[in-house]
């Protein structure tokens, strides 16, 4: 590769793949396959990158979408290439636009660098078109839970149920297909393949509902994330939506009228927040989730008789961590 930017961008999104994450969808991929497997075997590692590129996509749009400046921590993908513009003065095109045009390409770059997780490997070809056919349909699923994300903002009553969807598009979609491209790899028996879905579904969930907890009342320092980012962008989370339904009339209103201003202050944030305490939605959130998590649960010892007893743990480990974690 000759071309100087072609290398700088090409470096940049290597650094933003490796800049952290919990990689939690390629190691559900390895655990499905292996689970179902006599004995561990390595070649089930190349397909599960996919689903990371495919997740990074994501990201990187989502940030776009959300104007997030920063991601685990550090700059988001199109944050980096604003910086860029900066860096060398290019004068064609304002900060702003040139790092969300390179974003949008990034993402799109990272969607079709993970499809080749499926067209280079070592399995069988019909298996790889099976797994590229479960890549198509989450990337649409994904794309679905965000516009249904979008729309929101804009809905004046909300119940849990249309958030539920929503996140389990958004979020549930690429962890349950996950799990379900490393069922694929292994040829497991359709028949197991509900008691999959139901606990890749409702990971995904409780993995949403603790995300927006932590977007909200986290540590900034652990999360790597601001705590004034959905609420700024009146984005209809759980916490929100909990809110409404159980402050009275004339908090309900004062909270509408903090999250429709345009501008908000740190003052502003702090009243929502405030609004959010005396609702106490972080309980009712938790609750919430629990709810997802025993069923998860109650799915996978469904399974137990049928995977072995090492990925066993891991399911049962990974799902408690999501449901708990603070970061």
């Amino acid at each position: 590769m000759n071309n100087s930017f072609l290398k700088d961008y090409y470096s940049t999104l290597r650094d933003y793949f490796l800049s952290g994450g919990k990689r939690i969808r390629p190691l559900l991929c390895i655990a499905t396959y292996n689970a179902f497997k006599d004995k561990p075997d390595n070649k089930i590692v190349m397909p599960s990158v996919g689903t990371e590129f495919l997740h990074n996509a994501s990201l990187i749009h989502d940030d776009i979408i959300d104007k997030d400046d920063f991601r685990r921590g550090k700059p988001s993908f199109h944050h980096r290439f604003r910086k860029y513009h900066e860096k060398y003065n290019l004068k064609k095109m304002v900060a702003e636009d040139y790092g969300t045009n390179i974003g949008i390409i990034g993402g799109d770059t990272a969607f079709f660098m993970g499809l080749e997780a499926y067209l280079f490997n070592d399995f069988d070809k019909n298996l790889n078109l099976k797994a590229i056919e479960y890549y198509e349909q989450v990337f649409k699923e994904i794309s679905d839970g965000v516009l249904i994300e979008v729309d929101m903002v804009n809905k004046k009553s909300l119940n849990i149920q249309d958030y539920i969807e929503m996140i389990a598009l958004k979020t549930g979609a690429l962890i349950e297909k996950s799990i379900l491209i490393g069922a694929n790899y292994a040829e497991v028996d359709k028949k197991y393949y509900k008691q999959l879905s139901i606990y890749g579904i409702n990971l995904g969930i409780i993995f949403q509902i603790i995300d927006d907890i932590l977007g909200t009342f986290g540590d900034e320092k652990v999360t790597g994330k601001p705590t004034d980012g959905d609420i700024r962008e009146g984005k209809k989370t759980c916490l929100l939506i909990e809110a409404y339904n159980k402050l009275d009339n004339g908090k309900k209103n004062r909270l509408t009228e903090l999250i429709e201003k345009q501008n908000m202050s740190n003052e502003d944030v702090q009243d929502v927040k405030k609004l959010f305490q005396e609702a106490e939605v972080i309980s009712s959130c938790k609750n919430l989730a629990n709810n997802y998590f025993r069923e998860a649960k109650d799915n996978l010892s469904k399974l137990e008789p049928a995977i072995n007893q090492s990925e066993l743990e891991f399911f049962k480990n990974i799902l408690k961590f999501v449901n708990e974690r603070e970061f």
